[in-house]
């Protein structure tokens, strides 16, 4: 089933990310943290493109096995750094010959050493969607950026970026991971001033590594706030520490977003789903989404970090 068709259904979508495994070894634990997830019902489920093309073949094979074989409504990722009009629709029609219906369509990272990566006949993603609305009847998703794509000149300038995203065929669109709801719904209702007015499902990432959150959050532009920086300084040498913590702050941050308007979580899983089942698993009996006789879910999980900070 197409994506947007999913979301106008209304309830609170549950997705998740994955990206290819790079052997066959991989490819089965993957299936298995796939299947898995199926318990939560998730509304779909994304499979990542290697910078430059370097997955393709193994993106769509591992997103029509997700379909076909584990039975979940899944996503191809598609970026056009580094491929030409010709190669960009060869992709498309593999695609579409496996039978997958939804693609998200992003630029890519440029490569590191442009005088030696392929030449790229689009630049930017929005003329990707247009190529990929042309050639087949996906449903084409997009990427936003509640702090601002790390290349855009100004919050004006990457909101007009987004809605020529828009004008040329997204119907959905996917956040980049941030960690303080206001990001969120601050940049909901810009969007939505300048005319955006499809779906924007916000991207989370539960935190089970300081080492590797602060990776994350270095490469694509997003900040941590200090209290819950503070919080996983003091765990630094206590690992099921900060997975406690990651996934009791995750679960908060969903539980307000969604008990607010959101509609969906989209989760960065890292191939991993042992931290996603607890929170969506909680989100699940908890309903945040429901009318709750004036219980209000905290912005930002302040609650917890107030509740940390009593017991240092």
């Amino acid at each position: 089933m197409k994506i947007d068709r999913i979301l106008a259904a209304g309830a609170p979508s549950f997705s998740f990310e994955f990206f290819p495994p790079k052997d066959d070894a991989g490819m089965d634990a993957l299936l298995a943290t796939t299947a898995a997830l199926c318990p939560l019902e998730p509304a779909f489920v994304s499979v990542t493109y290697g910078a430059g093309g370097s997955t393709r073949s193994r993106t769509i094979d591992v997103t029509k096995k997700i379909k076909n074989d584990i039975g979940l409504e899944a996503m191809a990722h598609l970026t056009c750094v580094g491929a030409s009009r010709d190669q960009l629709r060869a992709t498309l029609a593999d695609i579409a010959d496996a039978g997958i219906e939804n693609v998200l369509a992003l630029r890519g990272d440029p490569p590191k050493h442009p005088a030696d990566a392929p030449p790229s006949d689009l630049r930017h993603a929005a003329e990707l969607i247009l190529l990929a609305a042309a050639e087949h009847p996906f449903c084409i998703g997009g990427a936003c950026f509640p702090e601002k794509h790390p290349d855009a000149p100004d919050l004006k300038s990457d909101l007009r970026y987004l809605r020529e995203k828009v004008e040329a065929g997204a119907r959905f669109l996917i956040t980049q991971l941030f960690f303080e709801n206001e990001l969120y719904f601050s940049f909901v209702e810009r969007a939505r001033r300048s005319g955006i007015d499809v779906p924007i499902i916000p991207g989370i990432m539960p935190i089970t590594s300081a080492q590797q959150i602060a990776r994350f959050t270095s490469m694509c532009g997003a900040t941590i706030p200090q209290r819950l920086l503070a919080q996983l300084d003091a765990r630094a040498d206590q690992p099921e520490a900060v997975l406690d913590l990651g996934v009791a702050y995750a679960t908060l941050q969903c539980a307000d977003l969604l008990a607010r308007g959101a509609p969906g979580i989209h989760f960065y899983t890292l191939n991993k789903s042992p931290a996603t089942r607890a929170v969506v698993s909680a989100l699940q009996a908890a309903r945040p989404w429901e009318p709750s006789g004036g219980h209000r879910y905290v912005d930002g999980a302040d609650a917890i970090l107030e509740s940390l900070d009593d017991r240092r």
